[in-house]
């Protein structure tokens, strides 16, 4: 498999319209070539690419920020002299000066197949920009690590956010490049955008069913994705960051986890078998005990749950996350329907919002939740119509068939 950076370096033809054109590369740690030299500095080496600027999105170029809402400064790449501008610090869109940089902008972003993942919204928030001052972008791909599954509902109008950047499911099932394609349509921006597509992704072989396991190294896009199963995880642990329960934040095994010090993790469990079994597929889930070391609970023991979606514990086409820590978050509000289980706080620049409502694009997860009378049932039903339309509406803009 080759992806869209290793064909631009390797392919001195796809280069051929970036003569005479300056050139910014918007990036995080995981862009790296196949033998893991970072992007920037394998463009540096290409006597035919001018580059004058580079971006970071969330985390920063460096991945060296922590957690949400810990923003990157602007500094100067110290190697090539170049500015390097956060798109997490003072702004989160490219401003005017920013754009006066460059001509065409290569975007290069491991990206985990999740709405919530900003590195979404900043492709967005490029594309508007770039449509604005007449710049070009050009999204070197990359596969998407969970496949083509869809699953979750889509972002309801209103409920734009930093962590939503359109009216996609929280499983979209496409690569960056694709979503690249649909928000040009979506949005109806008049906008000169290239995709470097992949070679020889195949979605569906096993075992990565979206990420060559065995064939290409993982690096962590953000610092708490540390592998493919912390991906395979994200579309129903992200919403672990709305709730008071740990994520296992803090842990070595962030987003696989979760759990807090009065849980009662073999009734969660039975309760769950009990009401939707099926939701439990695809999967092993395991009761344990953590100690985060930083974030919630941290220095606590927490008696939680792990999900294990690794060698024959996984089953591709019946893991469906949301759905799964839906059904925990059911099982915990039925077992304590006093327990504080939302979280109020600023989430991701927005007050005023309940996070779990942010993450879920709008309010039905959560008064599905908390109402004692719904089943799994109406919760499918909901999410089942929105998973139709988004198949339907994303076709035109698939690159791999």
């Amino acid at each position: 498999m080759r992806f869209g950076i290793d064909r631009l370096v390797e392919e001195r033809a796809l280069r051929a319209p970036l003569a005479g054109r300056r050139v910014a590369l918007l990036a995080h740690p995981a862009s790296t070539t196949r033998d893991l030299t970072h992007s920037l500095d394998a463009l540096a080496l290409l006597s035919d690419v001018e580059l004058t600027a580079a971006f970071g999105p969330q985390h920063g170029l460096r991945g060296d920020k922590q957690d949400n809402m810990i923003e990157s400064p602007d500094f100067v790449d110290p190697r090539r002299g170049i500015p390097v501008f956060s798109l997490y610090g003072e702004v989160r869109r490219p401003t005017a000066a920013m754009m006066e940089h460059f001509d065409v902008l290569l975007v290069d972003l491991q990206d985990v197949g999740t709405r919530v993942y900003t590195f979404v919204t900043t492709l967005r928030y490029v594309l508007e920009e770039a449509a604005a001052c007449g710049k070009s972008v050009w999204v070197l791909d990359r596969p998407n690590p969970i496949g083509r599954p869809v699953e979750g509902l889509r972002l309801r109008e209103g409920w734009q956010s930093f962590v939503g950047a359109g009216p996609m499911p929280m499983r979209h099932g496409m690569t960056l490049g694709e979503l690249a394609r649909w928000l040009v349509a979506r949005l109806g921006l008049d906008v000169e955008l290239e995709v470097v597509p992949l070679e020889g992704w195949a979605p569906e072989r096993a075992p990565g069913h979206g990420w060559p396991l065995g064939e290409r190294g993982w690096v962590n896009p953000s610092p708490n994705a540390p592998s493919v199963f912390m991906a395979r995880c994200y579309p129903g642990s992200v919403m672990l960051e709305g709730t008071t329960l740990s994520e296992g934040r803090g842990t070595t095994r962030p987003l696989e986890l979760l759990g807090a010090p009065a849980l009662d993790a073999r009734a969660v469990l039975d309760e769950m078998s009990r009401v939707g079994p099926e939701w439990t597929a695809g999967c092993r889930l395991r009761p344990c005990w953590f100690e985060p070391t930083f974030h919630k609970h941290a220095g606590e023991l927490c008696a939680g749950i792990q999900i294990h979606v690794e060698a024959d514990a996984y089953e591709h086409g019946r893991f469906r996350p949301w759905r799964l820590v839906a059904l925990a978050f059911k099982a915990i509000r039925t077992l304590r329907p006093d327990v504080e289980l939302w979280r109020d706080f600023p989430y991701e620049y927005e007050n005023g919002r309940l996070a779990i409502d942010l993450i879920n694009g709008g309010e039905a997860l959560r008064e599905w939740v908390d109402d004692r009378g719904s089943e799994p049932g109406d919760l499918d039903r909901l999410a089942e119509a929105d998973e139709a339309s988004w198949q339907q509406e994303r076709e035109p803009h698939l690159l791999y068939r």
